[in-house]
C-alpha cells in the first residue's frame, strides 16, 4: 500500500471513523448482526457496552490452541481463523497482518496500535473464543448481557446475544494487549482501505461497515 491508495474520499470516511468510540463500533457490529434487524438501538448500545465491559474484565489467559499462519486473508475476509477440529487451531493470514500493519503507520495510528501488537491482540481474541465456547465464560457473558427470553417461577433462561462474544473478545484484546483503541476500529479503516478504489480490482477484506474478521469453525 502507498499513500496514493488512500484517496480524499477514503481518508475522509476513516477520519470519520476515528471520531467515534469503541462502543459506538461494538453497536454497528450487532446492528450488521442477523436476528438483530429492527432491535432497539439502545439496547444494541447496552449490549454494547456491556459485552465491552466484560471482555476488558477478563483475566489473561494464555491461548491453548497451536498457531499457524497463511497467506489468502485478504482474499477470505479474514485476519484470523479459529478450528476446534482436528486440534484447537489459531490461523493468522500474514497478508492481512501486514496491510494493517502498513495502514497504521500510514494513518499515524502507531500510538494506538504498538508494532506487533495487531498480531498478538489476533492470537488474544480468539483465546476469548476459546474461554466462550467451552468454558464458564460463556454462561457469564448471558447473565451480564440479561436478554431474558423466559421466566418460570425462580428460573430464568437466559438468550444468546449475537456478536457480543465478538464485541468482548475485541474488548479484552485491546485491554491485554495495551491498545489505546479497540481492534475493530483499525478492521473498519482496512475495509474502507481495501475497497476498490479508481477501477481497482482490490477487493474488500470484509463483507459488512465495521466487520470483524474472525472465522470461526468448531
Amino acid at each position: 500500500m502507498t499513500a496514493a491508495l488512500l484517496d480524499r474520499a477514503a481518508r475522509t470516511a476513516i477520519s470519520a471513523l476515528e471520531a467515534d468510540d469503541d462502543v459506538e463500533f461494538g453497536v454497528r457490529l450487532l446492528a450488521n448482526t442477523p436476528t438483530h434487524e429492527g432491535r432497539d438501538p439502545e439496547l444494541l448500545r447496552r449490549w454494547a457496552r456491556t459485552a465491552d465491559a466484560f471482555g476488558a474484565a477478563l483475566p489473561p489467559v494464555a491461548s491453548t490452541a497451536r498457531v499457524v499462519e497463511s497467506d489468502g486473508g485478504l482474499a477470505r475476509g479474514l485476519l484470523a481463523r479459529y478450528t476446534s477440529r482436528p486440534v484447537p487451531t489459531v490461523e493468522l493470514f500474514t497478508d492481512t497482518l501486514a496491510l494493517a500493519e502498513e495502514l497504521i503507520d500510514l494513518l499515524g495510528w502507531r500510538h494506538w496500535y504498538p508494532a506487533g501488537s495487531v498480531r498478538a491482540a489476533a492470537i488474544a481474541h480468539e483465546a476469548v473464543h476459546e474461554r466462550l465456547h467451552h468454558g464458564p465464560a460463556k454462561k457469564s457473558l448471558k447473565r451480564a448481557l440479561d436478554h431474558v427470553v423466559l421466566r418460570a417461577g425462580r428460573h430464568t433462561l437466559y438468550g444468546h446475544v449475537a456478536g457480543a462474544d465478538e464485541i468482548a473478545a475485541h474488548a479484552h484484546a485491546r485491554t491485554v494487549c495495551g491498545l489505546g483503541r479497540s481492534p475493530l476500529l483499525l478492521t473498519a479503516a482496512l475495509a474502507t482501505a481495501a475497497e476498490p478504489q479508481h477501477g481497482s480490482a482490490t477487493r474488500s477484506p470484509h463483507p459488512h461497515p465495521h466487520p470483524h474478521p474472525h472465522g470461526r469453525e468448531k
